[in-house]
């Protein structure tokens, strides 16, 4: 059972792990335009789908051998384990991307939910789920991550959005973040480590 009051959720690329996959070559290479390529998928028949799958999974593990942890990633999850704060990984990646890039990095998380794992966001049932896991109360838990689809999900959970930008101007979505950060050292801050 967790003792503490809170909870830290990341996800992977482009928040602990430099975004490297290129979503517009592979909604060109499936077919999609002008929609994210997991919401295309569900309306394709099962022909098309499992061809846009072997796509993705291809994407996916190029990415995954190349994974380069963003600066100060490691040393923010150590910080955050040392102090006892449950963390957690949630991403729309797939279980075998996300093995592969734990196993290149030494980076552990008290639960981990790919889309695999049901619903995914910008739904809030993984922030739910992943909560009743941790033990922690939703309005206690910090979602980190770097797109809408983080801020949206952690919001209609109920729980802290923190927007992580490493380089750039903010987003127009960006006033969906309780916090803007730009360097993860900031995150064992906010909860006071």
């Amino acid at each position: 059972m967790n003792t503490h009051t809170c909870a830290v959720i990341f996800d992977m690329d482009g928040t602990l792990t430099r975004a490297v996959l290129d979503f517009d070559r592979m909604r060109a290479e499936i077919g999609i335009e002008g929609e994210t390529i997991l919401e295309g998928m569900a309306r394709m028949g099962p022909e098309a789908r499992r061809r846009a799958e072997e796509i993705i999974a291809r994407h996916e593990a190029d990415a995954a051998a190349r994974s380069e942890l963003q600066p100060f990633a490691e040393e923010c999850v150590r910080r955050l384990r040392s102090a006892g704060i449950p963390i957690a990984l949630m991403t729309r990646n797939s279980r075998p991307s996300v093995e592969t890039v734990l196993s290149r990095h030494t980076l552990e998380f008290d639960h981990i939910r790919t889309r695999e794992d049901g619903p995914f966001k910008p739904s809030p049932q993984p922030v739910h789920e992943i909560c009743e896991k941790l033990g922690v109360a939703p309005s206690n838990a910090w979602i980190v991550g770097d797109f809408r689809y983080d801020l949206e999900c952690g919001r209609a959970a109920g729980a802290k959005t923190v927007l992580f930008i490493e380089t750039g101007d903010d987003p127009e979505w960006s006033h969906l973040a309780d916090r803007i950060v730009r360097d993860l050292r900031d995150i064992p801050s906010l909860l006071g480590i």
